[in-house]
C-alpha cells in the first residue's frame, strides 16, 4: 500500500476535519459523512463547529438545539446519538472520548465504522474503519464475490492491507481513493492500485461490489393541512420511536376542526430512508383556536427557530411568499 499511501499525501482533498484532528472533531465529521456527500457536509461541520465548539457545549445543549443544526442532514437518529453520547462521556468519561473501542461501542451510534474511524484518525491506532468506500476499493483490489453487506469479511481485508506503521494513513487514503476514483463507475487508469488491481487486470471492475438488494420503496401520499388561526399556526412535533423524532411537521390525515380552505399551494416531494413521499399542501383559516390531539398551536414568527422535516421545510419556505394570517 506504499503508493497508496503516496497517492493520497500528494492528492488528498483539503477539507475542513483534517485542518485540526481533535477526537471530537473527527467523531462530528464521521457521523455527518455516514450517507451524506462531503459537498453537503461541509457547510454543515462548520455552523456545528461555531454552536458546539467542544463535546461539553454539545452535551449541555437542549436536544431542540441540536435537531436544529442538524436539521436538512437526514437521518437524524444520528444527530440523537451525537447529543446522547456526548451527554454519556460527559458523564461516565470526564469528557473525555475513550480510546478504548469497547468502551466506544458502548457509546450511542458507535457502530462499527465510527469506533474504526475514531480509533484509527482520533487516536493512531491500527483500526479497520469500513465504509462503502473501502468495500468497493477491496472488492476491487481482491476481486472479492462477497456482497456488500459481508462487513466482517471487508474489515478482515482491511486489516491484510494496513501496515503496522502509520495505519491511519492507508485507512483515511482507501476511503478517499473510493470516494474519488474508484467510484460506482471505476476510473481504474487513474488510481494507484491498478498494477496489483485483481478486478483491474480481470477487467471486471465494474461489475463488483456484488450488492445486497436493499428495501423496497414505499410510495406516499399526504393530504397536508396549513391550519392558521389569528397570529398562529397549527403543527405537530413527531414524538419517540418514530424516523422524524423531535421534528415539527404540518398535521396531515383528519382534523377536526372547523375550517375554510384558502389556497391549495404547489406539490412538494421529498424522500427519507426507504420512502418516496408526495405532499399536498393547502392553507385553511380555522374560525376558532381549538386543542387537536398531538397538536400545538404555534406563532407564526417562531416556525423559523423550529426543526422541520424536509419536505415539511421546503412547505415553510413556499408560505414565506404568502399572506396566511387573515
Amino acid at each position: 500500500m506504499k503508493k497508496l499511501k503516496e497517492w493520497f499525501l500528494e492528492n488528498k482533498r483539503d477539507l475542513p476535519w483534517r485542518e485540526e484532528k481533535t477526537p471530537y472533531r473527527v467523531w462530528i465529521s464521521e457521523v455527518m459523512l455516514q450517507q451524506t456527500q462531503v459537498a453537503v457536509v461541509i457547510p454543515y461541520f462548520h455552523r456545528w463547529m461555531q454552536k458546539f465548539p467542544t463535546l461539553e457545549a454539545l452535551g449541555r445543549a437542549s436536544i431542540e438545539e441540536v435537531i436544529k443544526a442538524w436539521e436538512g442532514l437526514g437521518y437524524y437518529s444520528r444527530a440523537r446519538n451525537l447529543h446522547k453520547a456526548a451527554q454519556e462521556i460527559l458523564i461516565r468519561h470526564e469528557g473525555e472520548i475513550p480510546s478504548d473501542p469497547e468502551r466506544l461501542s458502548e457509546l450511542p451510534g458507535f457502530g462499527p465504522y465510527t469506533v474504526g474511524a475514531v480509533l484509527s484518525f482520533a487516536f493512531h491506532q491500527r483500526a479497520p474503519a469500513v465504509d462503502g468506500n473501502v468495500i468497493r476499493v477491496l472488492s476491487r483490489y481482491f476481486a472479492s464475490s462477497k456482497d456488500t453487506s459481508q462487513r466482517k469479511h471487508y474489515e478482515t481485508l482491511t486489516e491484510m492491507v494496513l501496515p503496522i506503521e502509520e495505519s491511519w494513513v492507508v485507512m483515511e487514503a482507501l476511503i478517499e481513493l473510493g470516494a474519488t476514483v474508484c467510484q460506482k463507475k471505476a476510473r481504474c487508469l487513474e488510481c494507484p492500485l491498478k498494477t496489483d488491481c485483481q478486478a483491474f487486470l480481470e477487467g471486471k471492475a465494474d461489475e463488483l461490489p456484488v450488492k445486497k438488494k436493499g428495501p423496497e420503496t414505499i410510495y406516499l401520499e399526504r393530504q397536508v393541512a396549513i391550519i392558521v388561526c389569528g397570529e398562529e399556526v397549527l403543527v405537530r412535533q413527531e414524538k419517540e420511536a418514530k424516523v422524524m423524532e423531535g421534528l415539527y411537521e404540518f398535521p396531515y390525515g383528519e382534523i377536526e376542526l372547523k375550517l375554510q380552505k384558502i389556497k391549495t399551494l404547489p406539490l412538494v416531494k421529498h424522500g427519507f430512508t426507504r420512502y418516496n413521499v408526495t405532499l399536498y399542501p393547502s392553507i385553511y383559516h380555522a374560525e376558532a383556536k381549538q386543542q387537536v390531539l398531538g397538536c400545538e398551536w404555534k406563532k407564526w414568527s417562531d416556525l423559523e427557530s423550529l426543526p422541520f422535516s424536509s419536505g415539511h421545510r421546503r412547505i415553510l419556505e413556499i408560505l414565506k411568499n404568502e399572506d396566511i394570517t387573515h
